[in-house]
């Protein structure tokens, strides 16, 4: 799901589309570094190394590509703070791996935690509740959401660049259908696995919002 380096920087368009991602990127991470507990860090370069990982195997697509993300359990399991942690991973994709660039890494970072802290308001409370199946339920959801809602914004940014895309902008969502069922799979497993081991790294969003609404007050 990364939109490949050059690809929009070569009109108008399409550099307002990048400076409107990175801007996004920029205001998400500020938001999940101030959110982010430092006793957690090593949770954050966990998942982060997940996230690398899990798009070592892709399939090209030219103007994008097709792999897993993690981007819901990433979501799930951090909150605000899947911003720092994509950001990181995505920036050593890019440096190591070659996959997006300095251009697109704002656009990137943008298309994957904004679904992210997207499926952790929606999925959250019912990952963490007492039902069983409500939580492998809200898993699965996590995922596939996540893999959709990335996928519509990758394409968002493809017609916003202009008109040249637009034969192929609807297809970025086609491809990751296919993908958003596996992963929706994927992390409906991880969740019931940490639910079963390590519960209390789930519930660490609520209860560092909870800190900073008493400090505020």
């Amino acid at each position: 799901m990364h939109i490949t380096e050059g690809l929009l920087s070569t009109s108008t368009e399409g550099i307002l589309v990048l400076a409107a991602g990175a801007a996004v990127a920029a205001a998400g991470t500020a938001v999940g570094l101030r959110k982010l507990d430092y006793e957690r860090v090593p949770q954050v370069a966990m998942l982060s190394a997940a996230f690398f990982v899990a798009s070592l195997i892709h399939v090209p697509m030219g103007f994008t590509s097709v792999h897993l993300v993690l981007n819901g359990l990433v979501g799930l399991v951090l909150g605000w703070a899947a911003f720092p942690a994509l950001l990181v991973a995505l920036l050593l994709q890019a440096v190591l791996l070659g996959l997006g660039g300095p251009t697109t890494l704002g656009m990137n970072t943008a298309a994957m935690a904004l679904p992210a802290v997207a499926c952790y308001g929606l999925f959250h409370r019912a990952a963490v509740g007492p039902n069983d199946a409500w939580a492998a339920v809200s898993g699965f959801c996590a995922g596939a959401v996540g893999i959709v809602l990335g996928s519509v914004l990758v394409s968002m940014a493809l017609l916003g660049a202009g008109e040249h895309f637009a034969a192929v902008w609807k297809l970025v969502v086609v491809y990751h259908l296919p993908v958003a069922m596996i992963e929706g799979a994927v992390t409906a497993t991880v969740l019931m696995f940490l639910r079963k081991v390590r519960p209390e790294l789930l519930e660490a969003p609520l209860l560092l919002s909870r800190r900073l609404e008493i400090g505020d007050a």
